[in-house]
């Protein structure tokens, strides 16, 4: 009799520490532990032996948390190797049969040159992307063993989206490759009541103001998201408005979905080779997962 009941008083301490008034309590050390696991791999360049790798690692990932993962497999261009690439975007459903449903998203792939890096020599080298990129599927992944853990009271999609960050600037199309691909394709019986893309969410110094696109085409998400966010006074967000940014929301958009983009495009180490890790904090991907169980669970 001791052995059973001490371990259910373990397992009810354990539940009661890891949700707090109805919503789950995010883990940001293991969000952080997601981070890095992407960028050990080394920069996810599609085309690339590291890109695979992280791609096995994102779906086997998914797959532990819910039996409706779909690689959507496509072609795409590298326009500085002027090359075909194959992409793939991992989509993770959860309550799969809910009509209300909510879509969170992120891009995993990175940049094939870091363009932007302050010393001429590393220009031509690819983006580590700890921050752009792995640190939304970071938080990603963590939502993902959330919803597995407490299911929540409507349907879920996860959408980790390839080849967004490898266009050049001033050509639209050659961006935002994955999203262009899944938004057609998406039916519209699985619509969601809105999407939020995360992108750059993960930075030390984080400041997340309203992207400018997402007021314009959706301002009642704005208002909800950011509302929310204020409400449970996390500290990065901010309702002025920030920068105007060509990023995946806008392809939901295109097709009627709206979607809001939750971005810190002040990042000093953007689309340079000192985008790592140690540039990105657990309380940045804190307040997002916070935000987004908040959304989901209330």
């Amino acid at each position: 009799m001791s052995r059973p009941y001490g371990l259910a008083v373990s397992l009810l301490f354990l539940f009661s520490s890891s949700i707090t008034a109805g919503v789950p309590v995010f883990r940001k050390v293991d969000a952080y532990a997601n981070l890095k696991k992407q960028c050990a791999f080394g920069p996810r360049v599609p085309g690339t032996a590291a890109h695979q790798k992280c791609l096995d690692f994102l779906a086997g990932e998914m797959r532990k948390t819910t039996s409706d993962v779909v690689l959507q497999v496509f072609r795409g261009r590298d326009v500085f190797q002027n090359k075909n690439v194959i992409l793939t975007n991992v989509v993770a459903s959860f309550g799969k049969s809910r009509k209300d449903r909510l879509l969170f998203c992120a891009h995993w792939d990175s940049r094939q040159r870091a363009d932007m890096d302050p010393v001429p020599a590393n220009r031509l080298k690819p983006v580590p992307g700890a921050n752009d990129g792995a640190s939304g599927v970071a938080v990603l992944l963590e939502i993902a063993r959330i919803l597995k853990a407490f299911p929540p009271p409507l349907g879920v999609d996860l959408i980790l989206f390839d080849g967004e960050d490898g266009g050049e600037e001033g050509q639209f199309s050659t961006w935002c490759l994955g999203s262009a691909h899944f938004a057609p394709q998406w039916p519209k019986s699985s619509y969601p009541k809105y999407a939020v893309l995360l992108d750059m969410v993960g930075g030390r110094d984080l400041r997340l103001p309203v992207e400018i696109n997402s007021r314009r085409y959706a301002p009642d998400v704005v208002e909800r998201v950011w509302g929310k966010a204020l409400s449970l006074s996390l500290r990065p967000f901010q309702m002025a408005d920030g920068y105007e940014v060509v990023d995946d929301h806008l392809e939901l958009i295109k097709v009627g979905i709206p979607a809001v983009d939750i971005i810190d495009l002040d990042y000093p180490f953007w689309h340079t080779t000192a985008d790592t890790p140690d540039k990105c904090s657990p309380e940045s991907l804190d307040a997002v997962g916070t935000l987004l169980l908040h959304l989901i669970y209330e």
